[in-house]
């Protein structure tokens, strides 16, 4: 996939994910985001090669939460 077609999906993705995290742990939208952007989860999700940028903002979620909790994430199988 070309690299504004990556990013293009990436940033549609991201707003998605900040809300739940808004919804979910009580966060500001900033401190949603910093939280996000600080964690492991988004380091790997910014690489295309890992194809994470294709799960539910939902499923993405899931593993902010798992990685928050016990500094752990679970790849779904792919």
């Amino acid at each position: 996939m070309d690299s504004k077609k990556f990013e293009a999906n990436l940033h549609l993705v991201i707003p998605q994910l900040v809300h739940i995290i808004v919804e979910r742990y009580g966060y500001s939208e900033i401190d949603a985001t910093r939280a996000l952007y600080e964690s492991k989860l988004y380091e790997t999700l910014e690489q295309e090669d890992t194809k994470l940028w294709q799960l539910s903002p939902l499923t993405l979620f899931n593993m902010f939460d798992e990685e928050k909790k016990t500094g752990k994430i679970t790849y779904p199988e792919g």
